[in-house]
């Protein structure tokens, strides 16, 4: 992730000195997309470091969430600016009748060629990725990884297309209307990934594949009469919290009903690693003294505690 930092600010610095050379708006929008990324980088690093902590008696449930703390910043802050600054530059270039620069606009098309083909090089291999892991999405990072790369693939692509046809035609709205694009595109962007930063921070729940196959794994459980609520949320990129709330069959005692919660919590963590904090109850069908076993801290701890 540093190699992919530090050459994210090489062609930063390379756009933007292409971009004040040949007065090109959309060149300068495409620099300052790239200084997005790279801060949206820094984040991931921060991120990555913290949300590691380790439980302690003021988070028990860790800090895996802080990932997603850090994600809603860089999603609104970086992605936003980067959109503003955009949609500023699209606008002066249609207001500002100042000289332009033509001759190095080929410089400029030289740079943003290179970094197509580093951009779409780093969504090839993020997309492989995807295909080793079964085609889905549901590591968040890697979502942001390919909405990055993709939108520095499009971002690049209309500024390329701008310059262009504004070196054909002499008309400036053509690269304002890239710039304009670019804004879009990155406030777009920022509207998902915060959107989705904003869903797990308020808890998210497991998806629905994992929940069902929670509930049909307690309710094969034979002394479980009915599982009466299944709540799930996502502490973190790969935990979750899994609470349940089941009638069990009459005529079980304090200790089989001890034994029972012990055999499910660890058949849960199991089958499902990410669910390091397990918590099950019954209702009050059951008799007080399997209710008080079943709450006991040797059954309702955290996963594989009893």
């Amino acid at each position: 992730m540093l190699v992919a930092l530090a050459a994210n600010l090489v062609i930063a610095a390379a756009k933007a000195i292409g971009g004040l050379a040949a007065t090109s708006p959309a060149l300068l929008s495409e620099a300052a997309h790239s200084v997005a990324d790279s801060l949206n980088e820094v984040f991931l690093l921060a991120a990555l470091r913290r949300s590691r902590r380790p439980a302690d008696r003021r988070h028990p449930f860790g800090y895996g969430k802080e990932r997603f703390f850090w994600s809603l910043l860089a999603a609104v802050g970086i992605f936003v600016m980067g959109g503003c600054f955009s949609f500023y530059q699209g606008v002066e270039a249609l207001r500002n009748e100042s000289e332009e620069h033509l001759s190095g606009y080929v410089a400029g098309l030289v740079v943003l060629g290179v970094a197509l083909l580093a951009e779409g090089g780093s969504l090839l291999r993020a997309l492989y990725q995807v295909r080793r892991q079964g085609g889905g999405l549901n590591d968040p990072a890697l979502r942001t990884v390919i909405a990055e790369d993709g939108t520095a693939v499009v971002g690049v692509t209309l500024a390329m297309a701008g310059m262009a046809l504004h070196m054909i035609t002499g008309q400036v709205v053509w690269e304002a209307s890239a710039s304009l694009a670019i804004g879009v595109l990155l406030v777009y962007v920022a509207y998902r990934l915060g959107r989705d930063a904003r869903d797990q921070l308020i808890g998210e729940a497991a998806d629905p594949e994992a929940s069902g196959r929670i509930r049909e794994l307690l309710r094969a459980q034979p002394e479980i009469d009915s599982v009466e609520a299944l709540l799930t949320m996502k502490t973190g990129l790969d935990t979750m919290l899994v609470a349940a709330r089941v009638d069990l069959m009459p005529g079980l005692d304090s200790e089989q009903v001890e034994e029972v919660a012990v055999r499910i919590k660890r058949s849960i963590a199991h089958t499902f690693p990410e669910a390091d904090q397990i918590f099950l109850d019954v209702t009050e069908r059951g008799s007080p003294e399997a209710r008080e076993a079943w709450e006991s801290p040797a059954a309702t701890g955290e996963r594989g505690g009893a």
